[in-house]
């Protein structure tokens, strides 16, 4: 790179100024996932981080290299979440007026972290696209500084001091994996450690509904992409950042894509093997390692990002999570309209190990002749294996299954 726009010394600086503000997160073994790659591997755990995630460092870093002039106008940004608290956090830190623009319908328990941080809330729009030009705007006409999530020097060298402590905490490192939205945070990262130790490999891993780098990386610059809906809303970026782009196209080994199920997965996983919350987009390392298992060396660090999730989301994804991992099935079955039908497939399912959480009975409908009733049903079952011979064994009894 000519020029660069950061340096490692950038990256040394930014962690004097985090010393008493960021959380040196633990970096903690995960036996399951070292038994899926055949080798050690680490959990880099920023979901433990102050606000959540791992915002707050670049973002501090930026709002406090401002002039006291420049902090007297105060910071606006935008967010639906975690760069939002993140920018909240920092303000408060150094006395600055902070103001987040969010989108209508953001998440409730974002919405008042950013406001119990000590941020103006302000609703703009459905998306954070339009929430963002609302931000952009308002620093135009009050003279507040725009703190950019991702395409600042200031942000990139704050993320990447996660970098510098992973080689610390975990020195015979091999492999890092990083999830990338707009790309700040591995990009950081990758400068940082590369820094240390040329020889480690940096492995980015984006949602496969909003993957704008492998695009980006084929074309030779940034390109826009039109982000599909995605669990993973944290890393939905339609457009990677100048700066950060410009770093991963030299620094990062590869950028992979993983799905939803992939991601709802791993969710699951983390939360019942490690005891941690994480949200989809933090566990989107942990989705590459079940998807890809010996496409890493070991030892392996994965980074969790952040740990900020709606109650209620999370509720959706383990869901999902469930029924990708063949422990969880929801689907429809026609009974005849005769006393004790229902009662007999409820006692087939109970003699199949089969747990039912949930029924609902439908006597009429368009699809149904008058001698029919339909049952949805949600059961709970014991992996692949087994829902597999719940449903033959069902089919064999002559029922007639219906998964729409």
């Amino acid at each position: 790179m000519n020029n660069p726009q950061v340096t490692y010394e950038d990256v040394v600086a930014a962690r004097g100024l985090l010393a008493s503000v960021a959380v040196r997160t633990p970096v903690l073994h995960s036996r399951v996932l070292s038994e899926t790659v055949g080798g050690p591997v680490h959990l880099k755990c920023e979901n433990l981080q102050r606000s959540g995630s791992f915002k707050v460092r670049g973002a501090y870093v930026r709002i406090a290299g401002l002039t006291d002039e420049e902090k007297a106008r105060g910071v606006v940004a935008a967010s639906a979440g975690n760069h939002a608290q993140g920018v909240a956090l920092g303000a408060g830190l150094v006395g600055a007026k902070s103001t987040v623009y969010m989108p209508e319908g953001a998440p409730l328990p974002k919405v008042a972290a950013t406001r119990a941080y000590g941020a103006d809330v302000v609703f703009a729009g459905h998306t954070v696209d339009v929430a963002l030009e609302a931000a952009k705007e308002h620093a135009e006409q009050t003279g507040a500084v725009f703190i950019h999530p991702f395409d600042h020097p200031h942000v990139v060298a704050g993320q990447g001091t996660i970098g510098l402590e992973i080689l610390e905490q975990l020195p015979e490192a091999a492999t890092i994996v990083v999830p990338v939205g707009g790309g700040g945070l591995a990009a950081g990262v990758a400068l940082a450690a590369k820094s240390v130790r040329p020889g480690v490999r940096v492995v980015g891993v984006q949602a496969e509904r909003a993957a704008a780098f492998p695009a980006s990386l084929a074309a030779g610059q940034p390109v826009m992409v039109e982000p599909a809906s995605t669990v993973a809303d944290g890393i939905a970026v339609g457009r990677p950042g100048d700066l950060p782009f410009e770093l991963i196209h030299y620094l990062v080994d590869s950028v992979v894509t993983v799905t939803e199920e992939e991601l709802s997965q791993a969710l699951v996983l983390m939360l019942e093997r490690s005891k941690l919350v994480v949200e989809p987009a933090g566990v989107a390392g942990v989705a590459a390692l079940l998807s890809r298992p010996h496409a890493f060396e070991p030892p392996v660090v994965v980074l969790l990002s952040g740990g900020n999730i709606d109650p209620l989301l999370m509720a959706k994804v383990l869901r999902h999570g469930l029924a990708a991992a063949g422990r969880y099935l929801a689907f429809r079955i026609r009974l005849a309209d005769r006393p004790g039908a229902l009662a007999d497939l409820l006692g087939r399912l109970a003699g199949l190990g089969a747990n039912v959480l949930d029924v609902v009975h439908e006597r009429v409908g368009v699809r149904l002749h008058l001698d029919e009733v339909e049952v949805l049903l949600q059961v709970e079952t014991k992996g692949p294996g087994h829902c597999e011979e719940v449903l033959g064994a069902l089919r064999r009894d002559g029922y007639k299954l219906n998964f729409g």
